[in-house]
């Protein structure tokens, strides 16, 4: 006998979606395979362990490898293509930055970066610091991205 199926409704980039999942799948599979967002991650194979899988749920930064897309019924979700299609500063920051050098990593700190403005608009290096501590860049280019994190609070407060 299989696994019972659920229908989940969610807003992903401010669309509604539905979709059929197994209990067991995981919201990266999901918006990955079901939704094609390939901005989305698996850089430490569904351990959690990398950051390159992150999604803003609920206005929350969240792995999506360890989130189940069952749980996710009726959420929010943002994605790396949802902040490129808005043009947010922190895209624009990243590319004058030089930030990526092999990319796999840019999309979960951009949204990590992203979940920390909504909440705190004017953070300090420490700040910055402290909220990327669970992603991960292999080139270790860490030093730019709060370089262009600390260039995209600028822009979003003279926005204001």
């Amino acid at each position: 006998m299989g696994k019972p199926i659920s229908e989940i409704t969610f807003i992903v980039n401010g669309k509604e979606n539905h979709v059929r999942v197994k209990p067991n799948r995981t919201l990266r599979d999901v918006l990955r395979k079901n939704l094609g967002l390939t901005s989305v991650k698996d850089m430490c194979g569904g351990q959690g362990a990398c950051g390159s899988c992150t999604v803003i749920l609920n206005g929350r930064p969240v792995l999506s490898c360890s989130t189940l897309a069952a749980d996710c019924s009726g959420a929010v979700i943002e994605t790396a293509e949802g902040l490129a299609d808005a043009n947010h500063p922190l895209v624009e920051s990243y590319v004058m930055n030089w930030t990526a050098q092999c990319g796999y990593c840019t999309p979960g700190f951009i949204l990590t970066a992203k979940a920390l403005l909504d909440h705190n608009p004017n953070p300090t290096v420490d700040d910055i610091k402290e909220a990327l501590g669970g992603n991960i860049c292999r080139c270790g280019n860490y030093h730019v991205h709060i370089k262009a994190i600390l260039d995209a609070a600028r822009e979003l407060r003279e926005r204001k």
